[in-house]
């Protein structure tokens, strides 16, 4: 497929996938917005396109990826990790959940527990809790997969070992 027949099959489902980026973000900027980093994204990439395919099928999918990987990332940007030395802000009183005094007691037991933790198992458990995945917390620390994996089966089996009493 030559540049030109590229740049018009391009055009010609601009429409379509302005009206699938609205349904995706549910509101009119941010629908303008995907819409153009994804027509970028297809400009950019017009050499991986395979000629006598379905170019409207590869264009939906760009933008499903691009508003994917950008929720992710708002999220990722959202989530607070706690890198005080006592975990100050994980052990502040937060609303919980537990209506009773027994649950306060316990969450309390919970903190106390993991607050014991060396920190190089704290850390990754405490990420592990907020909601990054195993592969997040290994780039963010510089560790090997498998050693923030096993960190936090560790964190976790010590927990249950420990807790059993309140259950």
């Amino acid at each position: 497929m030559n540049s030109v027949s590229f740049k018009k099959n391009l055009l010609g489902v601009q429409e379509e996938l302005l009206r699938f980026a609205y349904k995706l973000t549910a509101n009119c900027e941010e629908a303008n917005d995907l819409l153009q980093e994804t027509s970028l994204k297809a400009l950019d990439n017009e050499d991986k396109y395979t000629p006598d395919t379905n170019f409207k099928g590869w264009m939906y999918t760009i933008m499903r990826n691009i508003f994917i990987n950008n929720y992710r990332k708002i999220v990722r940007d959202q989530t607070f990790v706690d890198h005080t030395d006592n975990l100050y802000h994980l052990s502040m009183s937060q609303n919980s959940g537990f209506d009773s005094t027994e649950g306060a007691y316990d969450m309390k037991e919970i903190h106390r527990i993991v607050g014991l933790l060396p920190k190089e198992y704290r850390i990754p458990f405490a990420m592990h809790v907020s909601g990054f995945k195993y592969r997040e917390i290994a780039e963010k620390l510089g560790l090997p997969l498998g050693t923030v994996k096993s960190r936090i089966f560790f964190t976790r089996q010590r927990l249950q070992g420990q807790l059993r009493d309140f259950v």
